[in-house]
């Protein structure tokens, strides 16, 4: 067992969820998985290739299992396809055992006739091919199942098994890649991110003992005995259209993990919301992502980067604030994007009030020390930022389906990657004040992200040191918001960094917004007693 990796993760007893089988282990066994090898692959194009060529590689015998908030059966996979929903028809009928967890609903602004539309055509469609995916709606009022994971086992060869886990689902506007023009295949967000929205996202690819890990997360959701839905005529009619099961077949039983893989240390982190029934592995749900976060942030020295599809509300501020108060070297550098992916009159406020107020906190403690920034493409679009990603003094980072927000670290169904390298950075050794040196990996993502988005090369010596990094990003978005505001005339700078001004929310707005924001937008679904705390 590393054990400066336990410095970072949680142990069984922080977690607080007992009656989960993931990460149980025997007395002395860490809570975590260690032996993995561990791939980040920014852009849904690189995500989509890489599952194109793990699934077609597929042979009789082999199993998939999936979950997903939300899925396009139609989506390709690469350019000239195929689309995921033949792809995983395919092998079921040639005799892959594919089955999948999707959310019964989604969060379309112009939804079809019935709710869950695409996930519904998506689950027909293996369904009818002899697959067995199920519309999962076991979630607390307002809630979802957000999470987002692939495993694949090998019949034959253990040490093939593969899992991918992050921000993206199967969905329309995902396939883009680092020039960001976008999927054609889009969704419809807020028009001013155009008809074809330029899109960032990111997963990571799984190799090793981990695994079984993420097989056994999936395998607690599918083995829960309650319905899968509220029994009305209209969910039955749903469950009909879609081929699905009325009782699922039993998982068969577990394979050893597979073998080592590499140096990573990964730990799995998740939540579920309290509700009632209560989800059998998690009775008084879990929030171990918000922990994880919360130990993260109090060994935190030099830098917190996030990439956030959110980044609001006050709980959620609050731990990184604290972590600013303690130590006067941290700066933090977030990346959100420029506009909600609905923000008129009416779903605007609710979604900027959280945002607005948890920014505002941040500045009060260390307004020098606190970046927020939008990206655009090099035609000036905004970029959505879907990416969910965490780096912390390059040691220690996540990526995963939780977003800054109260509702993914109380109410909705996610899981995250805590994600630790056992080698040290160049050999470094822990530095003098007992704290970690960099580790290659955290190291390296960081490296990719931010030469993408400052428009550098990644060996460019100024992107090395991660405390300098606020100054840089700072001196990018002043020169591209200085080159808009004069007209735009002389050659663009490089870089697609902006600062983020997020539109302020009236006095009036903020008597409706307020409520919508905390019992709908960003629900508590914490137990009562830690509500109105900063608590998880």
């Amino acid at each position: 067992m590393d054990s400066e990796a336990g410095t970072w993760f949680l142990s069984r007893a922080e977690r607080g969820n007992l009656a989960t089988d993931v990460h149980s282990g025997g007395a002395g066994s860490p809570a975590w998985s260690e032996g993995n090898l561990v791939r980040p692959l920014i852009h849904g194009a690189s995500y989509f290739a890489r599952l194109h060529e793990e699934l077609t590689a597929l042979q009789p015998g082999d199993r998939v299992w999936f979950t997903d908030w939300r899925g396009d059966a139609d989506e390709r996979l690469l350019a000239d396809g195929p689309t995921i929903g033949d792809l995983l028809a395919g092998l079921a009928r040639a005799g892959v055992e594919v089955r999948g967890l999707v959310w019964r609903s989604h969060g379309e602004r112009v939804s079809a006739p019935m709710s869950g539309r695409s996930n519904e055509l998506l689950s027909r469609k293996i369904n009818d091919a002899g697959g067995e995916v199920l519309l999962d709606q076991r979630v607390r009022l307002f809630g979802s199942h957000h999470q987002k994971m692939f495993v694949i086992r090998r019949r034959d060869d253990p040490s093939r098994d593969v899992a991918f886990i992050g921000g993206l689902d199967l969905s329309h506007s995902r396939r883009d890649d680092a020039d960001h023009a976008g999927d054609p295949q889009a969704v419809t967000v807020d028009p001013r991110y155009g008809k074809r929205p330029p899109w960032h996202d990111a997963a990571l690819e799984l190799r090793g003992p981990v695994v079984a890990d993420v097989l056994a997360v999936f395998a607690e959701r599918w083995n829960d005995p309650h319905p899968l839905d509220r029994r009305t005529p209209y969910r039955m009619l749903l469950q009909r259209l879609a081929r699905m099961p009325r009782h699922p077949e039993p998982l068969p039983a577990a394979a050893p993990p597979p073998p080592a893989a590499g140096p990573h240390a990964v730990q799995l982190l998740r939540t579920y919301g309290v509700k009632r029934p209560p989800f059998p592995f998690a009775p008084e749900g879990e929030r171990s992502v918000a922990r994880g976060y919360a130990k993260a942030f109090a060994r935190a020295r030099s830098l917190i980067y996030i990439e956030d599809q959110y980044l609001w509300s006050t709980e959620v501020a609050a731990g990184i604030a604290e972590a600013l108060g303690r130590n006067p070297d941290l700066n933090v550098i977030a990346v959100v994007p420029r506009y909600p992916d609905s923000d008129g009159p009416l779903a605007g406020p609710p979604s900027r009030i959280g945002q607005l107020r948890a920014l505002s906190m941040l500045r009060q403690v260390a307004s020098d020390r606190v970046g927020v920034f939008d990206l655009e493409n090099s035609s000036g679009t905004p970029i959505y930022v879907h990416a969910k990603i965490c780096i912390i003094d390059d040691v220690w980072f996540t990526c995963g389906s939780d977003n800054f927000n109260r509702r993914s670290w109380t109410t909705d169904s996610e899981l995250t990657c805590a994600v630790f390298d056992t080698t040290a950075d160049n050999g470094e050794p822990p530095g003098t004040d007992g704290h970690d040196a960099s580790r290659p990996l955290a190291r390296r993502l960081r490296l990719q992200l931010w030469a993408e988005h400052l428009g550098m090369d990644q060996n460019d010596p100024r992107l090395h040191d991660p405390a300098a990094g606020l100054k840089l990003w700072n001196t990018a978005a002043d020169v591209l918001d200085y080159w808009h505001e004069t007209g735009s005339s002389s050659p663009r700078p490089t870089g697609n960094v902006r600062h983020h001004t997020p539109e302020p929310v009236s006095a009036l707005q903020r008597l409706w917004a307020d409520p919508l924001s905390r019992f709908v937008v960003d629900p508590d679904g914490r137990p009562r007693r830690l509500r109105g705390t900063t608590r998880f």
